[in-house]
């Protein structure tokens, strides 16, 4: 599934790092770690053109070193440069890139130092320092899939039980009515905010909480993830307007906070589909197929209720995607494709440019590109396209593959002979 889905806070929870665009000082400042050839990597080996795939592979052996003196954020790098790197060694099989991921998780370890366990936000991957004790969700639970991945094949463990006692840390501590809010001081245990949402910066969290249990049937995983999405039923769904939609609510009482919806949280759909929910995911995927309908480019953010934007940019978002291929590879009904194959004329239409493609700083006026292509459009959305329409010969479309929350395949490659 998509999103590595943290976006820059919102309502006053401080300066924090943009969670997107492709300048080279955005994972770790100020240095180009090749961000976009590592994230385009497992997407161009599905496409089959290998030439381009030896191309990035050899760019990355020759120039990428992990040990970078600078401040790295921690669960971005997992999920968008050692994941790509290591669906990179699972597509092609070269030890390199697996050397490479390893050395990086090891250098990512220092975070999840902490009394609690949880991790956190940033390290510096040369000297091992550490800072940023008010974490989010995502960034606490979002390691075990890479992890998993990584301790099967290399034998060393130490990065998956870090990922584990992280996510079960967070999930010991969750209310009374079992749920999360979406800040958490990964020292004390405290909890900053009283803000429990199933959008950014929490939504990784219950991806990861799920793919845990698939990955590696750790019944912890799976308990808590019933447990908490339970809660999220009982206490965050809401119809409006005849549409299904999940409000923030208040995390100990349940008291309804806003309406606004994330874009980015257009993967829930998919997730509850996969976790057992499939009639809910489906209205719920309903109702970003009407926020589809009506705005074109879905903005980043909006009220359910009065359907104003309240955040007009979208640099190229892949969540309505994500969950149309979740939901499909579900059920296999059409009516997703459909629905793709319409998110992917709007995208042809709205945001073509001369040599590529470009986020947009207003989805309400024609031609505002941000002139931006991020990496995880090649890691996602590029790859959710030709999985739902090509029928890629070197994909698992059966239960035994994994893409994790940035898109990456972690399992279920196939190749000829």
């Amino acid at each position: 599934m998509g999103l590595g889905r943290i976006s820059p806070p919102r309502l006053g929870r401080g300066p924090d790092p943009p969670r997107f665009g492709n300048a080279p000082d955005y994972l770790i400042k100020p240095h180009d770690v090749g961000l976009t050839i590592a994230e385009a990597l497992d997407t161009l080996w599905l496409m089959e053109l290998d030439a381009q795939v030896e191309d990035g592979v050899r760019w990355i052996a020759d120039h990428f070193r992990p040990d970078i003196d600078g401040w790295a954020q921690a669960f971005e790098t997992n999920i968008r440069l050692l994941g790509s790197i290591l669906s990179g060694h699972v597509c092609t099989g070269d030890k390199k890139l697996l050397a490479l991921c390893h050395d990086l998780a090891e250098r990512l370890m220092p975070a999840f130092d902490t009394p609690t366990g949880m991790p956190r936000r940033f390290v510096n991957l040369k000297t091992g320092a550490t800072k940023g004790d008010v974490s989010y969700p995502a960034e606490i639970g979002g390691f075990a899939p890479e992890a998993t991945t990584l301790a099967k094949l290399t034998g060393d463990r130490r990065f998956l039980d870090a990922a584990i006692r992280a996510a079960m840390a967070l999930y010991e501590r969750r209310s009374k009515i079992d749920l999360i809010p979406d800040e958490v001081n990964v020292v004390t245990g405290a909890f900053p905010s009283r803000r429990a949402s199933v959008g950014p910066p929490s939504d990784s969290y219950y991806e990861y909480l799920w793919d845990g249990w698939r990955l590696t049937g750790d019944a912890r995983f799976r308990d808590a993830y019933r447990t908490l999405t339970d809660a999220i039923l009982a206490h965050q769904r809401r119809t409006i307007g005849g549409r299904l939609w999940f409000v923030d609510v208040d995390y100990e009482t349940g008291r309804p906070l806003e309406t606004r919806q994330s874009e980015l949280a257009a993967f829930y759909a998919g997730l509850l589909a996969e976790g057992g929910d499939g009639a809910i995911g489906q209205l719920h995927m309903a109702s970003w197929a009407a926020a589809q309908e009506r705005f074109g480019v879905v903005p980043d953010e909006f009220d359910a209720a009065s359907w104003a934007v309240t955040d007009p940019g979208n640099p190229l978002r892949p969540e309505i995607a994500d969950s149309a291929l979740t939901l499909w590879l579900t059920d296999r009904n059409e009516r997703w494709r459909h629905l793709a194959r319409a998110h992917f004329l709007i995208m042809k239409r709205r945001q073509k440019v001369a040599h590529g493609y470009s986020g947009l700083e207003d989805v309400r006026i024609a031609g505002s590109y941000d002139d931006s292509c991020p990496g995880f459009w090649w890691s996602e959305q590029m790859k959710y396209y030709w999985l739902l329409f090509a029928d890629a010969k070197r994909f698992d479309y059966g239960p035994a593959h994994y893409l994790s929350t940035e898109g990456n395949i972690l399992r279920g490659v196939r190749r000829a002979g």
